[in-house]
Parts: C-alpha cells; structure tokens; sequence
C-alpha cells in the first residue's frame, strides 16, 4: 500500500504542454480501441480505463483541466443529440406508451432502493438518502454508439431505452430540485409556479420554433460547413435554454435531437458529418474525462468506504436490471432485448456527475467526500457493466434481426442518376441516396452523356464536372457513386444503352420545363424515348427545395397499379424516403388498392407515419394541388400506355403537372413493367398474407391480349 501511496503521490500533472496534451488524447482514441478490440473489449471501457490511466489517480501524465470539461461537456450532450436524433417520430408514436412504462420504472425501482439502501443500510439522513435515490435512479446513455454500430439504433427495444432515459432524466432532476428545495427556507410555493411556467415555455419554444428555423436555414443555405455549424448552434441553444429554465441540459441536446431529426436524413451528408466529428472526438474526449475521476484506490483505502462503494454498486446494478426484466416479460421479449434496455439504461455518467456536484456544493452540503467516492466508483463499474450488456444484446438482436433475402431487397438493379443541368445535381443526388438499395454494391451510379457533335469537347467537361461534383456529394454521405461519362448521337440511346449493360434497376433524370408547342402527352424526347425503351422504373423529378426538409411525400396512385409488376418496388422506394426523412407519408389511391398498400406498410414499414386517401377518380387528382406546398413532394405514379394500369387521362399527366404543380417538388414515376422472366409480384391481402402472385410474363401476355 505505501508503495502505490508513492507512485500515485505526484502533485501536478507531468504534461502540461497543450500540443502535447492533444496528442496524448489522440494517441489514445487512436490505439486505445485497437489495443482492446483483441480483448472483446467495447471501445468505451477501454476508453474509460485509459482515462483512468493517465489521469490525476494513475500515472498523473494528465490534468483534467478547462479543455476536458469543455470537451467532456460537448462529448456528452453529443450522445444524447444523437440519441434524438436517431429516433423518428413514427417510432415515437409506436412506442411511446411503453418508453413511458419502462421509463417509469426504470426511475421508480432505483429511486426506492436507493433510499432504502441509503438510509436503512449505510444509515445516511433522509435528505442524503434522497440524494443518493437521484443518483441511481438516473443514467446517461454512454453505450449508445455501440447500439449503432450494430446498426439496431431503430430497434423496439433500443427506441423504448432511449425515450425511457428522457423521462428517468427527467424525473431524476425534477426530484432532484425538491429535495434541494426542500433544504432552502427562502424556496416558497411562487418558486415552483415560476418552475413549471419556464419548463412549459422552454418545451414550446423547442417543439414549435426550433423546427421551424432549422428548415428555414437549411432550405436556404448549402453549403456544409455552414449547415454542421448551425445544427451544433441548435444542441447548445437548447441545451443552455433547458439550463435556463432550471433543467439539465443533457434533457435540451436529447429533445434538440428529436425535433431536428426530421431535417436530417439518416443517409445525409450531413448525417455522416454529425456522427464522424462527435464519434471521433467529442465523445471519446468525455469517456477519457469521466475515467480521469475516478480513484481506484478508493477500494484499497478502508473497509467502510469499500461497503459504502459496494452496496452503491450493487444496489445502482439491481435498481436498473429488475425493471429491463420486468419490461421484458410484460413485452414478451427475449433475452437480447432485455441486456439492451439493460445496458443502455444502467450507465451512470453525466447526470449522477451533475447530482453529485450539486450535492457536494456548500450551499447544500447533503454529501461528503465518502459518498462523492461511491458515486465515482458507480461510474465506473456501471460504465463497464453497460458497455458488456449493450454489445452482447445488440449482437444477438443484430443476429436474430437480419434476414438476408430481405436485406438484399425485392430487386437487384443499380439506381442510375442522369445529369444534365448544375442546378440539379445537388438534390437529385441526395435523392438518390435515399432510395438506393443499401444493401447491394455500388448501388448508386451517375452518368453524363454528351452529344458526339463539334461542340462536344465543351459538353464533355460540363458534364465531367458535374459528376464529379455528384460524385463528392455522395462520398461525403459515405456513399460510393460510380459515374460515367459516354458521348452519343442521340441522349436517350446513351441513357439506354447504359442501364442495358450495367443492370440498372431505376432511373433518376431531372423533369424539364415544358416547351412551347410541347405535345400536352411528352415529356420532351430524351424521358419519351427512355420510357419506350426501357422497362425499368423511371422518376422525373423536379426539386424545389433539398429533400432533407420535406416535411412529407403525398402519392397519387392509378387505379389497379398494384397488378403492375414494379409495384412493391417503388413503394418500397416511396417508404425509404419518409422512412429516412422521417416525414409522413400520405396516399391517395383506388379503395381495391389501399388495402394492398396498408399492407405492405403495416408488414414492412410499420415506424413510417402513413395515412391512407381512397380517391377513386382520377379528377380528384387536381384539388391535390391544393394541399401540397413547398416543403412536401408530390410523387404521381403513372404507367407506360398498353399496361394494366395505363388509363387514357395519364397520358396528359405531363400538361397537368406544368399546370397545376409548377412550383413544388415532383415526382413522376412510371414503375418497372414487364421485367425479367424470374421476377413475381404477390399481391398482400390486408392481413399481410400474399394472396395472389403474378408473373410478369403472364402481365405481358395478358396486356398484349
């Protein structure tokens, strides 16, 4: 003992340097990782232990000074932003009364035990006891990054933990400020109406204002530094506005999170941007701060201090797994779900910190040092504790959860973007990250096609530009793009030609003005001659703000479009959009064809926000215009003529569009028909079940007849 006294006796830290001080850092999100990743270690504990290592209670290299509080204090609000920010308002909704049971009991179990553990067995006052239920009773969401890297971020089990640690934290904190007030004679009843008027104001001005501003900022400027700067302004505003209003501001970045979701989009590259900076600094810079606390020699001092340390532990570990249990059997679930929510709610970090601070104060003084060391200590071991859990549950659900057949999806064709104008690349782009298929690779392809003419050598730089351009937009959402550049007589054959030899499942191209004089049925030559001669899913799109702030997509169906063979395929495309942008989706279709489109979402996509339009004639199809605005896409499906759901008053949808929805943003699709002799559609009866599976080649025949 007196030889780790010695080694651990160095007054001031041995690297002051702030260069220095950096690369320590640095050296340590780098190699910490790598050096555990060998151990079946998850990146957090070792984090945390190499914090523990060079801090004040290890070798001393480092000083927790004014840049890991400044680091530590982004790091963590970044882990509950992205909490919110993962969640969609769809998967709110669903699971929103059981987020509030689980949260209710993940708050009510730990808070009685822990005052029956502080005050029946280490003998603390009621006000300390209280204090100490706090504590336990609340938790940070530190093994949230391992959830996502399983990529199970959308899971129940996942979305009920999140929403549960907001009302926890919340109920924490509001328990909290009556002990506290409890112990101030000044603190009257005029106090608490002041309280409840801020936090009413504060939930208003982030539900109803933020939100607002954020599409407005991110409609107007594009530019990405810009736009990472403005979403980190919205987390801090909301968090110092939480402070203001007598909150925490771990509750203002999680609830910022959750109202700007809508304008992020899960495949964005503002998305990768968010994650990468916070993943590769901020969060980590918190983990190294909170090991930098702790004092392991704590559990080498006494035997009192060592009891108080172990029933705190216990106690925090019993408080938070009796409820993931209880949760599981009312639920049903299995085993993985239950280490889940039990190791996402279990980890003690930043809201016990900010307790214990506020405990500790003199102005307070309901802890001493002895109880400030069993909360370190509980940090630590739930840190580890959740770390474990999250990564054994989150495998297994990632296990149990994947079905390769669906992962590889209804269809197995590249998403081709035609570029032809610098104003459209940008949205057509993020457009076409949205709907690719994920899970096949170089799923996204962009191509210029250039005219073989004198003036082709200009045409062909433009149109290099462009994808490279396209190309940059896709890298920085971590998505990679393959581009083409051909030059041809004639667009359309280019276009053609291309999506012949590289098995293009979709076409993007933009939609043109009209011309003067136009054929009220074209949609100019290069979209007419790619309709007739190809079979493949086509979109002409015109996009008048970024899809990012789409608030939602409204779909006019044609009547008997699900006896097409592309129709689950563009449905699907159709789910990924509101499914990413987390926006609603609305229908309008014939009322024999919703119940197959109700199906398909129910079974599919049951976290999207979809509501469901019987519109039985087509003329109903105008007074559409006058629902969608700015920030909504407008998708028409149409069919290409001789098909089973080509009517005779599709063939003016082009003069239509031009006349009603010439200033909003438009999609007209014609799905895949025909298609390949291997290909089938069965058509989902409202229960889900597949009643009926037509050939393409019977779909042919049966049109040709």
């Amino acid at each position: 003992m007196h030889i780790l006294t010695h080694f651990f006796s160095h007054e001031s830290a041995l690297i002051t340097d702030p260069t220095w001080i950096f690369f320590l850092v640095l050296v340590i999100i780098l190699f910490a990782p790598l050096l555990l990743k060998r151990l079946h270690i998850p990146n957090i504990i070792g984090l945390i232990l190499a914090g523990i290592l060079v801090g004040k209670y290890g070798l001393n290299l480092l000083e927790r000074d004014s840049s890991f509080e400044l680091f530590g204090q982004v790091g963590i609000y970044y882990i509950m932003f992205l909490a919110g920010l993962e969640l969609d308002m769809g998967s709110v909704a669903r699971y929103g009364r059981k987020g509030a049971v689980f949260g209710a009991l993940t708050f009510t179990i730990p808070f009685i035990l822990g005052y029956l553990a502080g005050h029946v067995v280490l003998g603390f006052g009621v006000a300390t006891s209280l204090m100490l239920s706090c504590i336990l009773a609340s938790h940070t969401l530190v093994a949230y990054p391992i959830v996502g890297n399983f990529g199970m971020g959308k899971h129940k089990a996942v979305v009920v933990s999140v929403l549960a640690t907001a009302i926890a934290t919340l109920a924490a904190l509001l328990a909290l400020a009556l002990v506290v007030g409890s112990q101030d004679p000044e603190v009257d009843a005029w106090h608490w109406v002041r309280f409840t008027l801020a936090c009413l104001t504060y939930f208003a001005v982030v539900f109803m204002a933020l939100p607002r501003l954020g599409r407005w900022f991110l409609r107007r400027y594009n530019d990405s530094v810009t736009q990472y700067i403005f979403i980190l302004a919205i987390v801090f505003l909301s968090a110092a506005l939480a402070s203001l209003a007598g909150l925490e501001g771990l509750l203002g970045a999680f609830l910022a999170g959750l109202v700007v979701s809508r304008l992020v989009p899960r495949t964005s590259p503002l998305m990768t941007r968010i994650e990468f900076v916070g993943n590769a600094l901020f969060i980590p810079y918190f983990l190294i701060g909170v090991g930098m606390l702790i004092d392991v020699r704590v559990l080498l001092s006494d035997m009192h201090t060592l009891w108080i340390v172990g029933v705190m532990v216990v106690t925090a570990t019993v408080g938070k797994l009796i409820p993931a249990i209880l949760m599981g059997i009312i639920e049903r679930s299995g085993w993985a779900s239950i280490k889940v929510m039990f190791g996402l709610t279990n980890a003690h970090a930043a809201g016990a910190l900010a307790i214990v601070m506020i405990g500790t104060d003199p102005s307070v003084n309901l802890m001493d040092s002895t109880v400030l060391n069993g909360a370190v200590m509980v940090i630590l071991f739930s840190c580890i504790i959740s770390s474990l859990a999250t990564a054994n549950g989150a495998r297994d659900l990632a296990l149990q959860d994947t079905d390769l057949e669906e992962n590889r999806g209804s269809y197995h064709g590249k998403c081709l973007v035609s570029y032809s104008r610098p104003d459209t690349v940008e949205n057509m782009t993020q457009l076409a990250i949205l709907i690719r298929n994920p899970w096949i690779t170089d799923s996204l392809m962009g191509l210029s096609v250039d005219l073989d003419a004198p003036t082709g050598q200009t045409t062909k730089m433009a149109g290099k530009r462009l994808l490279e351009e396209a190309r940059n937009i896709a890298a920085s959402a971590d998505v990679h793009m393959m581009t083409m550049s051909r030059v041809s007589t004639n667009v359309a054959s280019g276009i053609l030609h291309t999506m012949r030899e590289n098995e293009v499942g979709e076409l993007i191209v933009s939609l043109s003005d009209r011309e003067t004089g136009m054929p009220k049925q074209s949609l100019g030559n290069v979209i007419d001659n790619v309709l007739s001669g190809s079979h493949r899913e086509v979109m002409a799109v015109r996009t008048i703000v970024p899809p990012g702030t789409w608030r939602q997509v409204i779909v006019a169906v044609p009547q008997k479009a699900e006896y097409e063979v592309g129709f689950l395929k563009w449905v699907e495309h159709v789910c990924r959009i509101g499914e990413q942008l987390d926006c609603r989706i609305s229908y309008y279709a014939h009322q024999d064809t919703l119940p197959h489109l109700e199906a398909y979402m129910k079974q599919k996509h049951p976290n999207v926000r979809t509501e469901f339009q019987a519109m039985n004639h087509w003329s109903s199809f105008h007074a559409l215009a006058q629902i969608v605005g700015p920030d909504q896409l407008m998708v028409i499906v149409s069919a290409r003529r001789g098909f089973i759901s080509y009517a005779p008053h599709l063939s003016s949808l082009p003069q239509q569009i031009a006349t009603h929805f010439s200033h909003t943003n438009v999609m007209l699709l014609y799905p895949d028909q025909w298609g390949e002799p291997s290909e089938t559609l069965s058509i989902f009866a409202p229960n889900g079940q597949a009643v009926k599976t037509l050939s393409p080649l019977s779909l042919k025949g049966g049109n040709q007849g």
